[in-house]
Protein backbone atom coordinates (compact mmCIF):
# COMPACT_ATOMS: atom_id res chain seq x y z
CA UNK A 1 0.00 0.00 0.00
CA UNK A 2 1.23 3.14 -1.02
CA UNK A 3 1.18 6.89 0.62
CA UNK A 4 -1.67 5.63 2.36
CA UNK A 5 -3.64 8.08 5.23
CA UNK A 6 -6.76 7.73 7.05
CA UNK A 7 -8.69 10.27 7.87
CA UNK A 8 -11.21 9.83 11.10
CA UNK A 9 -14.67 10.67 10.55
CA UNK A 10 -15.87 11.30 14.15
CA UNK A 11 -19.57 10.76 14.43
CA UNK A 12 -19.68 8.94 17.52
CA UNK A 13 -21.27 5.33 17.44
CA UNK A 14 -21.43 6.38 13.31
CA UNK A 15 -17.97 7.15 13.33
CA UNK A 16 -15.77 5.64 10.79
CA UNK A 17 -12.03 5.75 8.92
CA UNK A 18 -11.56 7.13 5.17
CA UNK A 19 -8.62 4.92 3.87
CA UNK A 20 -6.68 6.79 1.21
CA UNK A 21 -3.62 5.58 -0.62
CA UNK A 22 -2.32 3.93 -4.17
CA UNK A 23 -3.28 0.53 -4.59
CA UNK A 24 -5.04 -0.19 -1.64
CA UNK A 25 -7.76 -2.20 -3.16
CA UNK A 26 -5.46 -5.50 -2.78
CA UNK A 27 -5.38 -4.39 0.76
CA UNK A 28 -9.27 -4.02 1.93
CA UNK A 29 -9.13 -8.13 3.25
CA UNK A 30 -6.33 -6.69 5.84
CA UNK A 31 -8.56 -4.04 7.28
CA UNK A 32 -12.04 -6.03 7.12
CA UNK A 33 -10.86 -8.89 8.44
CA UNK A 34 -12.20 -8.35 12.21
CA UNK A 35 -15.62 -7.28 10.82
CA UNK A 36 -18.45 -10.05 11.57
CA UNK A 37 -20.16 -9.55 8.80
CA UNK A 38 -20.58 -13.27 7.03
CA UNK A 39 -21.66 -12.48 3.22
CA UNK A 40 -21.20 -9.32 0.90
CA UNK A 41 -22.71 -8.18 -1.76
CA UNK A 42 -20.71 -6.07 -4.17
CA UNK A 43 -22.93 -3.65 -6.53
CA UNK A 44 -20.94 -2.15 -9.48
CA UNK A 45 -21.75 -1.20 -12.77
CA UNK A 46 -20.27 -2.95 -15.73
CA UNK A 47 -17.11 -0.82 -16.50
CA UNK A 48 -16.36 -0.84 -12.79
CA UNK A 49 -17.00 -4.54 -12.37
CA UNK A 50 -14.24 -5.38 -15.39
CA UNK A 51 -11.73 -3.48 -14.02
CA UNK A 52 -12.00 -3.78 -10.06
CA UNK A 53 -14.58 -6.30 -9.35
CA UNK A 54 -12.09 -9.44 -9.27
CA UNK A 55 -9.94 -7.96 -7.03
CA UNK A 56 -12.24 -6.57 -4.60
CA UNK A 57 -14.04 -9.64 -4.36
CA UNK A 58 -11.01 -11.88 -4.14
CA UNK A 59 -9.90 -9.52 -1.05
CA UNK A 60 -13.74 -10.01 0.62
CA UNK A 61 -12.94 -14.06 0.22
CA UNK A 62 -9.95 -13.52 1.54
CA UNK A 63 -11.60 -12.13 4.37
CA UNK A 64 -13.14 -14.50 5.19
CA UNK A 65 -16.69 -13.33 3.45
CA UNK A 66 -18.56 -15.11 0.68
CA UNK A 67 -19.12 -12.53 -1.88
CA UNK A 68 -21.53 -11.73 -4.82
CA UNK A 69 -21.73 -9.23 -7.27
CA UNK A 70 -24.79 -7.72 -8.80
CA UNK A 71 -24.64 -4.99 -11.63
CA UNK A 72 -26.25 -1.76 -12.03
CA UNK A 73 -26.27 -0.31 -15.79
CA UNK A 74 -24.16 2.91 -16.11
CA UNK A 75 -25.63 5.91 -15.56
CA UNK A 76 -27.61 8.63 -13.55
CA UNK A 77 -30.68 7.72 -15.09
CA UNK A 78 -30.61 4.29 -13.90
CA UNK A 79 -30.34 5.83 -9.74
CA UNK A 80 -33.89 5.34 -9.59
CA UNK A 81 -36.76 3.56 -7.21
CA UNK A 82 -37.13 1.20 -9.72
CA UNK A 83 -33.33 -0.10 -9.83
CA UNK A 84 -33.41 0.03 -5.94
CA UNK A 85 -36.58 -2.18 -6.16
CA UNK A 86 -34.63 -4.34 -8.44
CA UNK A 87 -32.02 -4.36 -6.06
CA UNK A 88 -34.21 -5.46 -3.23
CA UNK A 89 -35.65 -8.61 -5.04
CA UNK A 90 -31.38 -9.45 -5.49
CA UNK A 91 -30.90 -9.51 -2.16
CA UNK A 92 -33.84 -11.46 -1.19
CA UNK A 93 -32.88 -13.75 -3.96
CA UNK A 94 -29.12 -14.10 -2.08
CA UNK A 95 -31.03 -14.45 1.34
CA UNK A 96 -29.28 -11.29 2.33
CA UNK A 97 -29.62 -10.95 6.13
CA UNK A 98 -28.48 -8.44 8.86
CA UNK A 99 -25.54 -10.27 9.68
CA UNK A 100 -24.45 -8.94 5.77
CA UNK A 101 -23.08 -6.08 4.09
CA UNK A 102 -23.33 -4.10 1.09
CA UNK A 103 -19.93 -2.81 -0.80
CA UNK A 104 -20.40 0.13 -3.08
CA UNK A 105 -17.84 -0.50 -5.95
CA UNK A 106 -17.86 2.32 -8.37
CA UNK A 107 -18.72 6.80 -8.62
CA UNK A 108 -21.27 8.50 -7.26
CA UNK A 109 -24.45 6.69 -9.02
CA UNK A 110 -23.74 3.47 -7.40
CA UNK A 111 -22.05 4.61 -4.06
CA UNK A 112 -25.74 6.81 -3.38
CA UNK A 113 -27.86 3.91 -5.09
CA UNK A 114 -25.88 0.98 -3.19
CA UNK A 115 -26.34 3.22 -0.07
CA UNK A 116 -29.94 3.99 -0.38
CA UNK A 117 -30.30 0.11 -0.49
CA UNK A 118 -28.77 -0.61 2.20
CA UNK A 119 -30.34 1.67 4.56
CA UNK A 120 -33.38 0.85 3.84
CA UNK A 121 -32.77 -2.80 3.28
CA UNK A 122 -34.23 -4.77 6.49
CA UNK A 123 -34.10 -1.43 8.05
CA UNK A 124 -30.36 -1.03 7.65
CA UNK A 125 -27.03 -3.41 6.58
CA UNK A 126 -24.02 -2.68 7.01
CA UNK A 127 -21.84 -1.27 3.92
CA UNK A 128 -18.64 0.29 3.00
CA UNK A 129 -18.24 2.58 -0.06
CA UNK A 130 -15.34 2.06 -2.57
CA UNK A 131 -15.58 5.23 -4.99
CA UNK A 132 -13.50 5.03 -8.03
CA UNK A 133 -14.50 7.97 -9.99
CA UNK A 134 -12.25 11.56 -8.52
CA UNK A 135 -15.99 12.77 -7.63
CA UNK A 136 -17.26 9.83 -5.73
CA UNK A 137 -13.32 10.02 -3.53
CA UNK A 138 -14.14 13.80 -2.76
CA UNK A 139 -17.53 14.13 -2.19
CA UNK A 140 -20.37 11.16 -2.42
CA UNK A 141 -18.76 8.77 -0.91
CA UNK A 142 -18.15 10.75 2.50
CA UNK A 143 -20.96 11.61 4.32
CA UNK A 144 -23.34 9.40 4.26
CA UNK A 145 -25.90 10.91 2.62
CA UNK A 146 -27.65 8.50 -0.03
CA UNK A 147 -30.50 8.87 -2.48
CA UNK A 148 -31.95 7.80 -5.68
CA UNK A 149 -33.68 10.82 -8.03
CA UNK A 150 -37.15 11.59 -8.92
CA UNK A 151 -38.55 12.86 -12.38
CA UNK A 152 -38.80 15.82 -10.53
CA UNK A 153 -35.52 16.38 -8.63
CA UNK A 154 -31.91 15.05 -8.09
CA UNK A 155 -31.72 13.18 -4.57
CA UNK A 156 -35.21 13.75 -3.60
CA UNK A 157 -35.55 10.55 -2.53
CA UNK A 158 -33.16 9.20 0.54
CA UNK A 159 -32.01 9.08 3.86
CA UNK A 160 -28.28 9.99 5.58
CA UNK A 161 -26.92 6.88 6.57
CA UNK A 162 -23.26 6.53 7.24
CA UNK A 163 -20.97 3.65 5.45
CA UNK A 164 -19.31 1.46 7.54
CA UNK A 165 -15.04 2.25 5.93
CA UNK A 166 -14.54 4.08 2.99
CA UNK A 167 -11.68 3.22 0.86
CA UNK A 168 -10.14 5.61 -1.85
CA UNK A 169 -7.47 4.15 -3.69
CA UNK A 170 -6.55 6.93 -6.13
CA UNK A 171 -5.11 4.48 -8.23
CA UNK A 172 -7.98 3.98 -10.27
CA UNK A 173 -8.39 7.50 -11.58
CA UNK A 174 -5.40 6.02 -14.15
CA UNK A 175 -8.73 4.15 -15.81
CA UNK A 176 -11.46 6.83 -15.28
CA UNK A 177 -12.40 8.51 -18.38
CA UNK A 178 -11.12 12.32 -19.09
CA UNK A 179 -14.40 13.31 -18.71
CA UNK A 180 -15.03 12.04 -15.56
CA UNK A 181 -11.95 13.30 -14.08
CA UNK A 182 -12.65 16.84 -15.19
CA UNK A 183 -16.10 16.58 -13.56
CA UNK A 184 -14.44 15.42 -10.28
CA UNK A 185 -12.21 18.39 -10.30
CA UNK A 186 -15.53 20.72 -10.07
CA UNK A 187 -16.06 19.22 -6.11
CA UNK A 188 -12.72 20.03 -5.44
CA UNK A 189 -12.55 23.45 -7.23
CA UNK A 190 -15.83 23.96 -4.66
CA UNK A 191 -14.14 22.97 -1.27
CA UNK A 192 -11.68 25.73 -2.25
CA UNK A 193 -14.39 28.07 -2.40
CA UNK A 194 -16.23 27.12 0.40
CA UNK A 195 -13.54 26.76 2.91
CA UNK A 196 -9.62 26.50 1.86
CA UNK A 197 -8.14 29.01 -0.53
CA UNK A 198 -4.96 27.54 -0.17
CA UNK A 199 -6.49 24.61 -1.55
CA UNK A 200 -8.11 26.91 -4.43
CA UNK A 201 -4.23 28.25 -5.61
CA UNK A 202 -2.72 25.09 -5.55
CA UNK A 203 -5.06 24.18 -8.39
CA UNK A 204 -4.50 27.73 -9.94
CA UNK A 205 -0.55 26.55 -9.71
CA UNK A 206 -0.66 23.00 -10.55
CA UNK A 207 -3.59 22.09 -12.30
CA UNK A 208 -1.65 20.64 -15.36
CA UNK A 209 0.33 18.40 -12.76
CA UNK A 210 -3.35 17.21 -11.53
CA UNK A 211 -4.41 16.70 -15.30
CA UNK A 212 -1.37 14.54 -15.78
CA UNK A 213 -2.19 12.53 -12.82
CA UNK A 214 0.75 13.45 -11.24
CA UNK A 215 0.70 11.02 -8.17
CA UNK A 216 1.61 13.35 -5.53
CA UNK A 217 -0.55 16.07 -6.43
CA UNK A 218 -3.39 13.52 -6.83
CA UNK A 219 -3.15 12.55 -3.21
CA UNK A 220 -2.93 16.07 -1.39
CA UNK A 221 -6.61 17.52 -3.49
CA UNK A 222 -8.04 13.72 -2.40
CA UNK A 223 -6.78 14.22 0.85
CA UNK A 224 -7.49 17.62 1.53
CA UNK A 225 -10.90 17.47 -0.02
CA UNK A 226 -11.75 14.39 2.19
CA UNK A 227 -10.39 16.20 5.43
CA UNK A 228 -12.57 19.68 4.72
CA UNK A 229 -15.69 17.58 4.17
CA UNK A 230 -15.01 15.18 7.07
CA UNK A 231 -15.09 17.93 9.35
CA UNK A 232 -18.19 19.88 7.64
CA UNK A 233 -19.96 16.66 8.22
CA UNK A 234 -19.09 15.92 11.96
CA UNK A 235 -20.08 19.59 12.38
CA UNK A 236 -23.75 19.00 11.14
CA UNK A 237 -24.09 15.80 9.95
CA UNK A 238 -27.86 15.65 8.98
CA UNK A 239 -27.54 19.28 7.58
CA UNK A 240 -29.90 21.32 10.09
CA UNK A 241 -27.51 24.24 8.44
CA UNK A 242 -23.59 24.74 8.58
CA UNK A 243 -23.46 21.10 6.12
CA UNK A 244 -25.44 23.17 3.75
CA UNK A 245 -21.87 24.73 2.48
CA UNK A 246 -21.18 21.96 0.57
CA UNK A 247 -24.12 22.66 -1.61
CA UNK A 248 -22.54 25.32 -3.09
CA UNK A 249 -23.04 25.52 -7.03
CA UNK A 250 -25.24 22.79 -6.57
CA UNK A 251 -28.66 25.06 -6.79
CA UNK A 252 -28.37 26.16 -9.79
CA UNK A 253 -26.30 22.52 -11.10
CA UNK A 254 -29.23 20.20 -9.94
CA UNK A 255 -31.65 22.46 -12.04
CA UNK A 256 -29.62 21.92 -14.87
CA UNK A 257 -29.28 18.11 -14.29
CA UNK A 258 -32.94 17.98 -13.37
CA UNK A 259 -33.95 19.80 -17.01
CA UNK A 260 -31.70 18.11 -19.20
CA UNK A 261 -32.82 14.89 -17.78
CA UNK A 262 -29.60 13.90 -16.46
CA UNK A 263 -28.29 12.98 -19.76
CA UNK A 264 -26.69 15.93 -21.32
CA UNK A 265 -24.33 16.74 -18.36
CA UNK A 266 -22.62 14.95 -15.45
CA UNK A 267 -23.19 16.19 -12.09
CA UNK A 268 -19.64 17.96 -12.14
CA UNK A 269 -20.20 19.37 -14.85
CA UNK A 270 -23.62 21.03 -13.77
CA UNK A 271 -22.02 22.04 -10.28
CA UNK A 272 -19.17 23.81 -12.57
CA UNK A 273 -21.87 25.72 -14.63
CA UNK A 274 -23.64 26.01 -10.98
CA UNK A 275 -20.51 27.86 -9.19
CA UNK A 276 -19.80 30.46 -11.98
CA UNK A 277 -23.72 31.22 -11.71
CA UNK A 278 -23.33 31.30 -7.87
CA UNK A 279 -20.59 33.70 -7.77
CA UNK A 280 -21.80 35.85 -9.91
CA UNK A 281 -25.08 36.11 -7.55
CA UNK A 282 -22.87 37.22 -5.24
CA UNK A 283 -21.01 39.61 -7.11
CA UNK A 284 -24.27 41.61 -7.87
CA UNK A 285 -25.22 40.99 -4.16
CA UNK A 286 -22.26 42.94 -3.18
CA UNK A 287 -20.69 40.11 -1.40
CA UNK A 288 -17.35 39.15 -3.27
CA UNK A 289 -15.69 41.11 -6.21
CA UNK A 290 -15.48 40.64 -9.80
CA UNK A 291 -11.52 39.47 -9.63
CA UNK A 292 -12.79 36.07 -7.11
CA UNK A 293 -15.46 35.09 -9.96
CA UNK A 294 -12.66 36.03 -12.43
CA UNK A 295 -10.63 33.36 -10.85
CA UNK A 296 -12.95 30.81 -10.22
CA UNK A 297 -14.11 31.16 -14.52
CA UNK A 298 -10.39 30.87 -15.32
CA UNK A 299 -9.83 27.95 -12.87
CA UNK A 300 -12.85 26.22 -14.30
CA UNK A 301 -11.84 26.91 -17.94
CA UNK A 302 -8.11 25.70 -17.76
CA UNK A 303 -9.33 22.64 -16.13
CA UNK A 304 -11.58 22.32 -19.39
CA UNK A 305 -15.22 22.53 -17.80
CA UNK A 306 -18.33 24.09 -18.82
CA UNK A 307 -18.77 27.77 -18.17
CA UNK A 308 -21.60 28.54 -19.57
CA UNK A 309 -25.46 27.84 -18.99
CA UNK A 310 -27.31 25.50 -21.86
CA UNK A 311 -30.23 26.67 -23.50
CA UNK A 312 -32.67 26.89 -20.66
CA UNK A 313 -34.84 29.68 -20.03
CA UNK A 314 -34.28 31.73 -16.67
CA UNK A 315 -38.24 30.77 -15.14
CA UNK A 316 -37.49 27.42 -16.08
CA UNK A 317 -34.14 26.98 -13.59
CA UNK A 318 -36.19 28.80 -10.96
CA UNK A 319 -39.28 27.08 -10.88
CA UNK A 320 -36.98 23.74 -10.83
CA UNK A 321 -35.09 25.09 -7.73
CA UNK A 322 -37.95 26.03 -5.53
CA UNK A 323 -39.07 22.31 -6.32
CA UNK A 324 -35.36 21.52 -4.27
CA UNK A 325 -34.30 20.13 -0.89
CA UNK A 326 -32.67 23.08 -0.51
CA UNK A 327 -35.59 25.26 -0.89
CA UNK A 328 -37.34 26.32 2.48
CA UNK A 329 -41.14 27.40 2.96
CA UNK A 330 -41.12 28.69 -0.43
CA UNK A 331 -37.73 30.99 -0.47
CA UNK A 332 -35.21 30.00 -2.49
CA UNK A 333 -31.77 29.51 0.09
CA UNK A 334 -28.56 29.78 -1.78
CA UNK A 335 -24.56 28.85 -1.07
CA UNK A 336 -23.23 32.72 -1.86
CA UNK A 337 -19.59 33.31 -2.16
CA UNK A 338 -17.68 36.37 0.31
CA UNK A 339 -14.43 35.77 -1.34
CA UNK A 340 -12.66 33.01 -2.19
CA UNK A 341 -12.22 30.53 1.08
CA UNK A 342 -15.61 32.12 2.57
CA UNK A 343 -19.25 31.47 1.89
CA UNK A 344 -22.25 32.36 3.58
CA UNK A 345 -25.96 30.52 3.06
CA UNK A 346 -28.59 33.26 1.81
CA UNK A 347 -32.14 32.46 3.17
CA UNK A 348 -34.61 34.40 0.56
CA UNK A 349 -32.99 35.28 -2.55
CA UNK A 350 -35.36 37.41 -4.33
CA UNK A 351 -35.84 35.72 -7.85
CA UNK A 352 -35.63 39.20 -9.49
CA UNK A 353 -31.88 39.03 -8.60
CA UNK A 354 -31.68 35.65 -9.91
CA UNK A 355 -33.64 35.71 -13.41
CA UNK A 356 -30.97 38.55 -13.73
CA UNK A 357 -28.32 36.74 -13.23
CA UNK A 358 -29.16 34.31 -15.10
Amino acid sequence: MKSSAAIDIDLGERSYKIYIGSDILKNISDILRSCAWKRVVIITNPSVNKLYGGVVSSGLRGAGFDSHTVEVPDGEEFKTIREAERLYDELITLKLDRGSAIAALGGGVIGDLAGFVAATYMRGIPYIQIPTSLLAQVDSSVGGKTAVNHPEGKNMIGVFYQPMAVFIDTATLKTLPREELLAGLAEIVKYGIIADVDLFEYLERNIQAVLSLNHDALGYIVRTSCRIKGRVVEADEKETGYRAILNFGHTIGHAIETLTHYRDFRHGEAVSIGMIYAARLSEEMGLCDREDTARIETLLGNIGLPTQLPDLKPDDIIASIYLDKKARNDKIRFVLMEGIGKVKIGEDISPAILRKVL
